[in-house]
This record gives C-alpha cells, sequence and structure tokens, in this order.
C-alpha cells in the first residue's frame, strides 16, 4: 500500500504521540508499505511554525527532512495534475492543506492516513 501522512500524523510518528491510532502504527511500521509525506505537509509545519503555533526541537527547513530521512519517508512533490483534482472536491472542507493533500491522494492513488472524519466524505482512501 502507498500512504500518504496526514499532517498531524507525520509529527505524531516522529513524536512516538499516543495519539497515533494502533492501525496507524501499524500500517506505518510495515516495510510493506511505500510512506509518503507531501510538500505541502512541509508547507503547514513551516507556516505554523513560523506564526509560534508549532514548537520544533530545530527550524522546519532541517527539522522535517531529518525525520523524513530517520523514519523512512519519501517526499511527495505538489505536481500539477494533483492541483487540478481540486475541480472534483465539493466544499465539504475549508483547511486548504487538507484538500490539496485529498487531491495528491487522488491524483497518485493513494491511501490518506488520517484521523480527520469530515476527509472521508471526499472520493479518496482513508484509513485510521
Amino acid at each position: 500500500m502507498n500512504i500518504l501522512l496526514d499532517t498531524c500524523v507525520f509529527l505524531w510518528i516522529v513524536r512516538d504521540s499516543p495519539q497515533l491510532s494502533v492501525t496507524a502504527r501499524t500500517l506505518f511500521s510495515d516495510p510493506a508499505h511505500t510512506i509518503y509525506l507531501s510538500a505541502v505537509s512541509a508547507w503547514e509545519i513551516a507556516i505554523k511554525h513560523g506564526l509560534g503555533r508549532l514548537p520544533l526541537a530545530e527550524p522546519p527547513h532541517s527539522y522535517i527532512p531529518a525525520e523524513r530521512d530517520k523514519h523512512n519517508i519519501l517526499s511527495l512533490e505538489l505536481n500539477e495534475a494533483a492541483v487540478l483534482e481540486l475541480r472534483r472536491l465539493p466544499p465539504h472542507h475549508q483547511d486548504s492543506f487538507d484538500r490539496m493533500l485529498i487531491c495528491q491522494a487522488i491524483a497518485h492513488s493513494l491511501t490518506l492516513l488520517t484521523p480527520d472524519s469530515r476527509i472521508q466524505a471526499y472520493p479518496v482512501r482513508t484509513v485510521w
């Protein structure tokens, strides 16, 4: 399975948070799965960190790639095909970052690992 992490899930994984579901831990730990972190999540983390709403051990430009590498998470770039999936999304959810993650999951046939039940209203595979 190819899995795209929701931003909060990435942060919970790297911080070994108890907020991760058993299913999420199992899927993430299975070496048969390929795990991705979107550039959109890096953008979200950088913005929230810059606003003082997300403390990190290091600045985002070093923290994110170091944690991705440490946890064998691949980077997923944002491309035009994913952006153009926005036309298919009904306005269930107003979070622009989540909407782009949904678009990337659709465009790249990924399963989105997320605790956000609002995302399940979209035409995307999710698991939690």
